[in-house]
């Protein structure tokens, strides 16, 4: 018998995940994931001659990490029954996908669940109506849907989602020249991840194979489960001006796991007593929405980090096997003297850098203003600028704008920047910046 029941659950655990490689759902949620990164290397190319991240690697880095968090939400999920069938699994891919093209940010579960939620809730009031026809399909999918089995489960996504930030959030952030108040350029960051999650979810059936455990939702003696693939993207993109990459990954993820938190409280109870659904369901966006609202007030009041101090030059990023790198010079920190000279501009640095082409010595001063030494031989086919990318200043020849990212503009490439006259407030014409500001 135990032989029979191993037998059974392996042969589902197969076919769910053979199901998972046929849905053209998670395949798609890659593209966008490599199209994401790819334009943000175009981006790289444009503002500063080089590549800072390989878009091959970058995809590859999100894939396998969504990968493993897949897994492990999918062993968890074994303990959370979800009535859903094919009808509701398109409901939600539908109602995903709608948002999409509103905003990308809009892939999250959160919006489409807490929506659907709504809509079930009316739908509940509105009892009487049956529409017939494809409508009539789509209206059964809807109020057939377990809003606070889902509910739990995006809280769950979140919950991992916030890991995720914390252990990746600001590997790929690019560097940007922003326009700030008054035409004046200031340096930032965008940070941009987001994660293909392949999830393998226990739900009701009728007959079937049994599991030694009851569900936290349903599920009695006489139920049968089975397992259904249901791919999600989870993802966190923000644009900082007045905080470091790391910084801003650490007070997203926590912030998150609040929200993951008072999620999941408010699904419980609201599995335990209807009328809290709605409540629930509504707080899934809407607390969301908040989050990014709350963080974009805040990152207003912040004053721009990356801006020259009045003597020496600020470092926005340091590119990766650089004599930057190797001397453990870091962004944020400002180059003051180079070879026994103080360097305020890029010609002062490339003359200082002159004076001794076999070997240069600086003085680096951090955020606090401490001094700290660092020297390093010169070799042929070093960086000319030791392979730092310095804060812009009034001669910065690109520029972009913050706006809202659109699906359009990341299938189409469109990096987002424009072009500057030397000194002067950018042109009218070009494309703009996006991000989702999750």
């Amino acid at each position: 018998m135990d032989l029979e029941w191993a037998l059974q659950w392996g042969w589902s655990v197969l076919n769910a995940c053979l199901y998972l490689l046929l849905q053209p759902f998670y395949y798609i949620s890659i593209l966008i994931v490599a199209l994401g990164y790819r334009r943000q290397m175009l981006l790289e190319r444009k503002l500063f001659h080089t590549k800072m991240h390989s878009w091959a690697a970058e995809t590859w880095r999100v894939v396998w990490s969504g990968l493993l968090a897949g897994m492990a939400l999918s062993a968890l999920g074994m303990f959370v029954s979800v009535h859903l069938n094919s009808a509701s699994i398109v409901c939600l891919w539908v109602a995903t996908l709608l948002l999409m093209l509103v905003r990308v940010r809009y892939l999250c579960l959160a919006y489409s669940v807490g929506l659907l939620g709504v809509v079930q809730f009316f739908l509940n009031v509105a009892s009487g109506w049956q529409p017939g026809g494809a409508l009539g399909t789509s209206v059964a999918a809807i109020r057939g849907l377990d809003i606070p089995a889902l509910l739990v489960l995006v809280a769950v996504l979140h919950v991992a989602e916030a890991l995720l930030v914390r252990w990746q959030g600001g590997k790929a952030a690019t560097p940007l020249f922003v326009e700030g108040k008054r035409g004046r350029l200031v340096g930032g960051y965008r940070m941009e991840d987001l994660w293909p999650i392949p999830l393998l979810l226990l739900v009701p059936t009728q007959g079937g194979f049994m599991l030694p455990w009851t569900p936290l939702f349903g599920g009695d003696a006489g139920t049968g489960y089975m397992l259904a693939a249901l791919p999600v993207l989870m993802g966190f993109s923000s644009v900082t001006l007045g905080q470091l990459p790391r910084q801003k990954a650490v007070l997203t993820s926590n912030r998150l796991l609040l929200y993951s938190v008072a999620l999941l409280l408010l699904s419980l109870l609201a599995a335990w007593w209807n009328p809290l659904i709605l409540l629930a369901a509504l707080f899934s966006f809407l607390a969301h929405e908040a989050l990014i609202w709350y963080g974009n007030i805040e990152e207003s009041r912040l004053s721009p980090m990356f801006v020259h101090p009045e003597q020496g030059m600020r470092v926005l990023a340091v590119l990766p096997d650089s004599p930057a790198t190797a001397m453990g010079i870091l962004p944020g920190e400002a180059i003051y003297r180079v070879n026994g000279v103080v360097v305020n501009t890029r010609a002062e640095l490339h003359q200082a850098l002159r004076i001794n082409s076999a070997f240069c010595k600086l003085e680096v001063r951090n955020l606090q203003g401490e001094s700290k030494f660092v020297q390093r031989g010169m070799y042929d086919g070093d960086h000319h600028q030791l392979g730092v990318v310095l804060a812009p200043d009034a001669d910065a020849s690109w520029a972009v704008s913050i706006q809202p990212a659109s699906i359009y503009r990341i299938v189409a490439m469109h990096i987002g920047a424009r072009r500057r006259k030397a000194g002067q407030a950018s042109q009218a014409e070009g494309a703009h910046l996006d991000t989702m500001d999750k």
